[in-house]
């Protein structure tokens, strides 16, 4: 059964205006969201890199960028562990300790990173080194992402967590472009010699540094009133937590991995694979397309705005259906347009950009479909099994079915958009009559 995620508090808890206090707790969330995503991204901006100083010179080319691929994938690996225990303590202890604690362990292993010697003065130790920190930053976002979005439906009005959601996906979203932005500023200002030498690792030491300043900020924040309130009622779940929601909410975690199909679809073809993509089909060079791949980043980061706002007006089922809808046209489009008018590059990717922004909906259906008592360990689990499953093996999907169809990119998107659309459709039949969905919002106060 669908709840709410203050549905543990009054009812004029639930309903009050969004208040100053709520604000700050989104900026500095969604702040600590994006510094922490910038850490977890900013490795795949320097992987050629890592692969000449971390592996022996020797290393065939192909087997050197496969196995500093292989590091970055260990940290999505990671991510189902680090977040299924972070999240037991977060419905056992608290929801702000798991909060602090992911920048925390996400700043550590940035900031030693840029410290650590290479293959050529510690031999194999630096890349096992550079392992074990890599599956240390995947454990990390694994708790931060579920528990950032529980942390902030649970601090604002039940009226305004797509909002809330919203604007923290926008966060996590606009970490990557900061990524981009500071490796494009690194091979600027750098000779490709100096960025061997010694540039490579100031993104990782000032990734590390603004971490620990985000962990500092998040000592401002509040314990969520719905925790608080179970605490002071003795309601918190007794048995493991994360086997409460597996047992009685099976239909929520379904419906979670579900979406969060959608969602790595949307980010890892679209913003992720596109810009190599399209200079493979349409010899676009990189710098465009790189340009035009921050451009689309920049529009889903509104997007997610955006759509959160509209799940917070209509229900977060009729949102999710339109923004499938949207993002399938647009994905069409783009692939299409691009092929035959390659000018058109960055319009194009802007509206696609901002389409995928439907992906700001999805935690906003997933605090709604757990209660209170499970609802970290319900989301983290769906949410960190289904990314590692689905982001590992979508490029892989993508790129053998582009031998076939240079529009399978284009297809599999639309493909799984209409998955999405599915589970929008279930969600509305399933909720009580002239319901918007799971979690329709209150009509605001006059």
């Amino acid at each position: 059964m669908a709840t709410s995620p203050t549905d543990a508090l009054p009812a004029s808890a639930a309903t009050r205006p969004l208040s100053s206090r709520d604000i700050r707790t989104l900026g500095l969330a969604a702040l600590g969201g994006a510094l922490e995503f910038y850490d977890f991204i900013i490795f795949v901006f320097f992987t050629a890199v890592m692969g000449r100083l971390f592996f022996p010179p020797e290393t065939a080319d192909w087997l050197r960028q496969l196995q500093t691929f292989g590091l970055f994938a260990a940290g999505y690996l990671a991510r189902p562990l680090g977040g299924i225990v972070m999240a037991h303590f977060g419905d056992r202890t608290g929801r702000k300790r798991m909060f602090t604690l992911s920048v925390f362990l996400m700043s550590v292993p940035t900031l030693l990173m840029g410290l650590l010697p290479t293959f050529a003065t510690a031999g194999y130790a630096a890349p096992v080194a550079l392992l074990a920190l890599r599956l240390l930053q995947g454990a990390a976002v694994g708790g931060e992402v579920p528990g950032a979005w529980v942390f902030v439906s649970e601090h604002v009005p039940a009226r305004r967590v797509g909002l809330a959601c919203g604007t923290l996906t926008a966060g996590l979203t606009l970490g990557i472009l900061l990524g981009s932005l500071v490796a494009t500023a690194i091979n600027t200002v750098f000779t490709p010699e100096e960025v061997l030498a010694f540039a490579w690792r100031l993104p990782f030491v000032v990734g590390g540094v603004f971490g620990f300043f985000a962990v500092f900020l998040r000592r401002w924040l509040q314990e969520t009133p719905v925790f608080e309130e179970m605490r002071q009622r003795h309601a918190l779940v007794r048995e493991l937590p994360l086997k409460a929601a597996l047992k009685g909410h099976a239909p929520a975690v379904a419906v979670s991995m579900l979406l969060t199909w959608v969602l790595t679809a949307g980010i890892v073809v679209v913003i992720l694979m596109t810009p190599t993509l399209v200079q493979q089909l349409h010899a676009i060079p990189a710098a465009r397309a790189l340009g035009a791949n921050s451009v689309a980043t920049l529009t889903l980061t509104v997007g997610c705005v955006c759509f959160g706002m509209l799940a917070d007006r209509l229900g977060a089922a009729r949102a999710l259906a339109l923004g499938t809808v949207a993002l399938l046209a647009a994905v069409q489009l783009f692939y299409r347009g691009v092929a035959h008018a390659p000018g058109q590059l960055v319009p194009l990717y802007a509206l696609v950009g901002f389409c995928v922004g439907v992906v700001g909906v999805v935690p906003a259906v997933m605090v709604h479909a757990f209660p209170p008592a499970v609802r970290f360990s319900g989301i983290s689990f769906s949410y960190n099994v289904a990314y590692a499953l689905f982001g590992g093996l979508t490029p892989l999907i993508v790129t053998l079915a582009m031998k076939q169809n240079p529009l399978a990119a284009a297809h599999y998107v639309t493909a799984v958009c209409c998955v999405g659309l599915a589970v929008a459709v279930y969600l509305l039949r399933k909720a009580p009559t002239g319901s918007s969905g799971v979690d329709e919002a209150p009509a605001p106060s006059r």
